[in-house]
């Protein structure tokens, strides 16, 4: 057992009173996630509000800052954050709805529109031989729709129309496997100046990837193949 100082960010939409942190003092354990503190604490303050839905980083709702770096609370392992202070916020770049949880909206309202198949090709064991009835194996695509690549992204955080990695690592999913899309439609959502060509090729976004997107580098495919086209 350990006992770590935790900061959590609260806000409450029409309070008079502007945000603040409040401060607690948790015992944790060596398996002990950000998620379980937070749940631990809601039973005494069921005021505090946050997302969050599988437990085990597939469902990417319970995004948020800790320690100013974009996770996944309920696969970040307290102990593993070396300190022992711990500040939970919420997430960069989007509105916030109360505590920790911020508006999806813009999120999505860019997202959608590129209509990426949730199903793709399986790369993996490549050698393997699926079953006659099987046809070819297949898997669901990578991203989590958590938001962390926007929170991370210093261009979105200064320009509000860019179309942001998340939006365009699935344009370029598209691109890699179509599977029945209108390419020249998705080229023209991304081919000008706030989709590919916006981005400053910080690497932010992959780096704060909970699932190995790599949106950055697929922003690269996507400018590469644009080029491409033009030769």
């Amino acid at each position: 057992m350990a006992t770590v100082t935790f900061k959590i960010y609260r806000y409450k939409p029409g309070a008079i009173d502007p945000p603040r942190y409040d401060t607690f003092r948790v015992e944790v354990e060596d398996h002990t996630t950000v998620l379980d503190v937070l749940e631990t604490l809601r039973l005494d303050d069921p005021t505090l509000t946050y997302r969050h839905s599988c437990h085990h980083g597939s469902c990417g709702t319970c995004g948020m800052l800790v320690n100013g770096k974009e996770v996944l609370a309920c696969v970040t392992n307290v102990l593993a954050l070396k300190s022992e202070v711990v500040v939970i916020e919420p997430l960069r770049n989007a509105p916030v709805v109360s505590d920790l949880v911020v508006d999806m909206t813009p999120f999505f309202e860019k997202y959608a529109p590129v209509e990426m198949p949730y199903v793709r090709h399986s790369e993996y064991l490549p050698e393997a031989e699926p079953p006659e009835d099987v046809g070819e194996y297949v898997r669901f695509e990578s991203c989590l729709e958590c938001g962390l690549c926007l929170s991370a992204c210093p261009v979105v955080a200064t320009d509000p129309d860019y179309l942001g990695p998340a939006a365009l690592a699935a344009a370029a999913r598209v691109v890699q496997e179509p599977r029945g899309h209108d390419l020249p439609a998705i080229f023209q959502m991304v081919d000008n100046d706030e989709g590919c060509w916006r981005c400053h090729a910080a690497m932010e976004c992959s780096a704060a990837c909970p699932n190995g997107v790599d949106p950055g580098g697929l922003i690269m495919f996507l400018r590469k193949t644009l080029l491409t086209q033009r030769e």
